[in-house]
């Protein structure tokens, strides 16, 4: 039986977090839960007109919902709020490299902390 092994980078991410931790004011934090699995992501984003400048994370949870936390944070850098509105869950899985199937909540909880920086 072959088990569902986690991507390289989805490993690397979990292994190796980058931008953790939370920005002071301005920045706006936003915390998120998954209530299937009790995984907890806040979400600090510095804005400056409409792009995202500076992101931090932090999560507590899962190996997946880490190593998405920390693609997500270092990814988001420079974006737009234009392009972070047309996210899906497939484009949060793709930083990581895909997410098996028990994993992809990783993905959603991601999604909703970035939804939640947006409103």
């Amino acid at each position: 039986m072959i088990l569902n092994m986690p991507s390289a980078k989805l490993l690397d991410h979990f292994q190796n977090p980058r931008n953790v931790g939370e920005l002071p004011s301005p920045a706006r934090t936003v915390e998120v839960m998954n209530p299937a699995c009790g995984d907890l992501l806040r979400l600090s984003v510095r804005w400056e007109q409409d792009k995202a400048v500076a992101v931090r994370f932090q999560v507590r949870g899962c190996s997946a919902s880490i190593g998405v936390g920390s693609a997500v944070a270092e990814w988001m850098e420079g974006k737009t709020r234009e392009e972070l509105r047309t996210l899906k869950t497939t484009d949060l899985e793709a930083l990581v490299g895909g997410l098996a199937p028990e994993s992809k909540h990783a993905a959603a909880l991601a999604l909703d902390a970035i939804r939640a920086q947006l409103r």
